[in-house]
């Protein structure tokens, strides 16, 4: 590519603020940016080369899908979470997200899937869901033989890659993430070291009840019908990992973050120290930073719900990891 043309990959920052209040910042993705490579899948979805590697990733109208991976990139921030890091974005007046690579020159994610079918005959790397081989103990066993995240600091009792993929299922029960499937975790490979890294945490927009309608939250706020509470929207969040391979049932997300909690208990507790230390308040600035056009009160009023419920039923679980 000629050099004059790198122009148009000058990305444009845009605030969203009518009344002074700051709102996170919102990226125009410069339209011509698609063409340097190739779309993916049904929704545009492309890497732009510029200053920095980003991917923007369209969201489907009304869904949530942007203002849900915003959300919860912060919270990782506030938890301490090695996580993609996601802002806002526009592309040709179709809104998505952005994100910049987490992935160093020479390297390359290796995703769960990839990994375990190294190990497992017959493995079905192909689908996301009901998958009864992805187990929680084999993906434990994969990330204690590598490396944590790359630049991630350790800290009290959090220092080995499984101590931090202990902090992945906590953030899971908290934001009501039922979304990690074996393509929604993964490794990154140094190619000239031949070293493995965790990979930081990403995809996380199907959290924060994102999924469901205006009306649903809203009845389910409301409602005195013990099964539609919000509080019995937590306790059934489930994750994508097994307890065996014989298994009906995947663990629910509070479930596995237990079973790897009695395996490190002390990160396991350090990471619900981190959890304690986010208050209500902080957690609902976050929301109120998202632009009102792109995110309902009653998604913010349901989303803090979950956030309230679920670290409550974490902090429950102190006792017993003290024990």
């Amino acid at each position: 590519m000629p050099r004059d043309q790198h122009v148009f990959l000058t990305w444009k920052k845009l605030w969203s603020s009518p009344q002074n209040v700051v709102m996170f910042q919102v990226v125009e993705v410069p339209s011509a940016a698609a063409s340097l490579t190739e779309q993916l899948g049904t929704k545009p979805k492309f890497w732009s080369e510029g200053d920095k590697r980003r991917l923007f990733k369209e969201v489907r109208p009304g869904t949530g899908e942007d203002w849900s991976e915003k959300v919860a990139s912060e919270l990782c921030g506030r938890l301490g979470i090695p996580h993609a890091t996601y802002d806002l974005a526009v592309w040709r007046e179709r809104r998505g997200v952005v994100t910049e690579t987490f992935v160093p020159d020479g390297a390359r994610l290796v995703h769960g899937n990839e990994l375990l079918a190294r190990l497992i005959g017959g493995y079905p790397g192909q689908k996301f869901f009901r998958v009864r081989q992805h187990t929680l103990r084999r993906v434990l066993a994969v990330v204690q033989n590598v490396s944590p995240p790359i630049g991630f600091e350790p800290f009290v009792d959090v220092v080995s890659a499984v101590d931090v993929f202990v902090g992945y299922l906590m953030l899971d029960v908290w934001i009501a993430n039922q979304d990690r499937h074996h393509e929604n975790w993964g490794l990154i490979s140094v190619m000239k070291s031949k070293k493995f890294n965790l990979a930081p945490s990403y995809d996380h927009a199907s959290s924060l009840g994102r999924i469901e309608s205006d009306e649903e939250k809203r009845e389910r706020l409301n409602t005195r019908d013990r099964n539609r509470t919000v509080e019995r929207y937590v306790e059934k969040a489930t994750s994508a990992f097994y307890a065996s391979h014989t298994s009906a049932k995947s663990l629910s997300t509070l479930a596995a973050f237990m079973s790897a909690a009695r395996l490190r208990p002390q990160a396991a507790i350090s990471w619900l120290k981190c959890l304690e230390s986010i208050s209500p308040d902080e957690a609902e600035a976050i929301f109120r930073e998202v632009p009102q056009d792109r995110i309902s009160d009653v998604s913010i009023k349901f989303a803090l719900r979950i956030l309230m419920l679920n670290r409550s039923r974490l902090l429950g679980c102190v006792p017993e990891l003290l024990n």
